[in-house]
């Protein structure tokens, strides 16, 4: 265990002390570290060989992915957001549905005599984009910001939403007949983990900011300790909404959320830290997906596997999300940009690992694809972040240019 601590501190040190300069060039920090899961995996140096299937690793995944949500959230421009709400709303409730229909169909042309519930199980795991993945594009001010507030919330949204669908999907597979799943069943589960997200993340962090303020005002937090605040409240509520039978991720973005609109004050102090420790958990969880995958399932990458991976990057994301835009304006490189920056990562990892004790009929072919296409999300998404971010300044640039000769 020690040598795997070793390689997790040397590598996120090493990226922290050139992190800056590391921005500047067309690769992802994600990128960066699933290759170093690679080299330091059995397949090169066999130095590291993490167990994927443990509960250490979901628990991991999921705390990491719930502190981007709420990071992610709390640094939400209102003012921005309420100018291009129609673009996540309807990338929400049209494009999130969609993508699912259309990764359906493209399964069934795919993958020969699969059911009909596997095909729709392996569409609602690869729907969800990541926050984590869409950052140097969220983050970029080079991107219109309707584009990066739009990509912003629904990364942080369609995950918590596709939560609810996936559980469905999974007590249908497992009873003995649809007869035994009503609709009010559905609409139950759905208002659940919805309903229940929502109200812990709301009620727990109104309460957190009324303390906050009461100690703040009379300067009783040590400064050593600031660091901690964001980060244990955002465990806390994660656990809470988990344990209520919510959603998790929901709580989490909605608490952000809060945060970031009605704090001002602090708010910069001490969200620099727990991003900071968010990005050391999502690094090592992309180290350990980087050897795991590499070892355990890039024999299984069949030819089929490795289509509807590209299909899910591609297609089955694109057309949905042109299709929801439709009328909400905004130029086709907009939307096209849209539709190709929704990356998966880990809430899709989070589902693959769920699904190992499902017993699916074909788990042997869904798994590896859902791990394929994270995998290609990664390297592809990775690689193209900053040089088509860039791409909307150069077009600044020659628009602005063209003004002044005129």
């Amino acid at each position: 265990m020690y040598e795997y601590i070793i390689i997790f501190s040397i590598c996120i040190f090493l990226y922290s002390i050139f992190s800056k300069k590391i921005n500047d060039y067309p690769i992802s920090g994600p990128l960066l570290f699933v290759v170093t899961g690679f080299i330091f995996g059995p397949v090169v140096l066999n130095l590291f060989d993490f167990k994927v299937s443990g509960a250490f690793y979901e628990n991991l995944a999921d705390f990491a992915l719930a502190l981007v949500l709420f990071t992610g959230a709390s640094k939400v421009d209102l003012k921005v957001l309420k100018s291009v709400i129609a673009i996540p709303t309807r990338l929400l409730l049209i494009g999130l549905p969609l993508t699912i229909v259309f990764g359906i169909i493209a399964g069934y042309f795919v993958f020969d005599g699969y059911l009909v519930i596997e095909l729709a199980i392996l569409a609602t795991v690869l729907a969800p984009t990541d926050a984590a993945l869409g950052e140097a594009v969220v983050t970029n001010k080079s991107v219109p910001p309707k584009v990066r507030e739009a990509l912003n919330v629904e990364s942080g949204l369609n995950d918590g939403i596709s939560v609810p669908v996936f559980l469905f999907l999974i007590a249908l597979f497992k009873a003995n007949s649809i007869k035994d799943i009503s609709a009010e069943f559905a609409i139950g589960l759905f208002l659940k983990e919805i309903g229940f997200g929502l109200l812990v993340g709301v009620i727990i962090m109104f309460i957190t900011l009324k303390l906050l303020k009461y100690s703040s005002e009379r300067k009783w937090i040590e400064e050593a300790w600031k660091p901690t605040i964001i980060v244990a409240i955002t465990f806390a509520i994660f656990s809470l909404a988990q344990l209520v039978g919510g959603s998790g991720f929901i709580a989490s973005f909605s608490a952000g959320f809060i945060f970031g609109t009605l704090t001002k004050k602090y708010k910069t102090n001490l969200l620099i830290h727990a991003e900071g420790l968010g990005n050391t958990l999502t690094f090592i969880v992309w180290i350990i997906f980087g050897s795991h995958v590499i070892t355990n399932y890039y024999k299984d990458f069949t030819w089929q596997i490795v289509l509807y991976s590209i299909l899910s990057l591609t297609l089955v994301r694109i057309v949905p999300v042109f299709i929801s835009l439709i009328k909400t304006g905004g130029s086709i490189k907009e939307k096209l940009f849209i539709g190709w920056f929704g990356p998966r990562g880990l809430a899709s990892v989070v589902f693959a690992i769920m699904l190992f004790d499902i017993e699916l009929p074909h788990e042997k072919t869904i798994v590896p694809t859902i791990f394929c296409t994270v995998l290609f999300s990664v390297v592809a998404h990775g690689i193209s972040a900053n040089p088509m971010a860039s791409s909307f300044s150069s077009n600044k640039n020659l628009t602005s240019g063209s003004k002044k000769s005129s």
